[in-house]
């Protein structure tokens, strides 16, 4: 707890009204590889407390829209259209599919951590299942070419998911923001040009 209240990180989100310091994580991948855009629909799954929300309302402005779901309650953000439920339930996409207004999305972005057990072999199949589980979300919902930017965890089942990940993306990238624990085995995966059916 001591090591939190004193991150840098969690004091300056503090002080520029983030929710949370992982904002910082999406600031700095972002800046790197210009995922947002003004005009951009974007989707962040499991988005409470908001702060990677935050950032992309930011960027895409009044001409883009970001929808946010997650399965908790989240407090109204200005810009952020918010759904709340499981990514799996079809009442949950058709709700999404309704905000878009037909249109398809952009970007998907996922910061998605499961309930920690303190068991290191299931935390880790509950993190790269969650990780699978927001690809196979993005499949439903993005444009051709579009992207998503997913957190997984290295460890068991990792170089699957990064295999599964490539069948689907044009291009995939890994990232270690510096927002990121040093001793934490997270990291994030960027894929680009989203390919259709498995092909191109």
């Amino acid at each position: 707890m001591r090591e939190h209240v004193n991150d840098f990180y969690v004091k300056s989100a503090k002080t520029r009204g983030l929710r949370s310091r992982a904002a910082f994580k999406l600031m700095e991948i972002n800046q790197r590889d210009r995922l947002l855009a003004p005009g951009m629909r974007v989707i962040d799954l499991g988005a409470a407390p908001g702060g990677w929300s935050q950032v992309a309302a930011e960027i895409v402005g009044t001409r883009g829209k970001v929808i946010a779901l997650d399965t908790l309650e989240m407090q109204p953000i200005a810009g952020v259209d918010f759904v709340r439920g499981d990514m799996r339930d079809p009442v949950v996409l058709k709700k999404l599919h309704d905000k878009l207004e037909g249109a398809s999305s952009d970007l998907v972005i996922c910061d998605i951590s499961p309930n920690i057990s303190g068991i290191a072999s299931h935390d880790q199949a509950q993190t790269v299942e969650l990780a699978q589980l927001a690809v196979e979300f993005s499949m439903r919902v993005l444009k051709p070419q579009g992207g998503l930017l997913v957190k997984v965890f290295q460890g068991v089942g990792f170089e699957d998911f990064l295999k599964g990940m490539r069948r689907h993306f044009k291009q995939v990238i890994s990232r270690k923001p510096k927002a990121s624990r040093g001793r934490s085995k997270e990291i994030y995966l960027l894929g680009r040009g989203l390919r259709q059916n498995g092909q191109g």
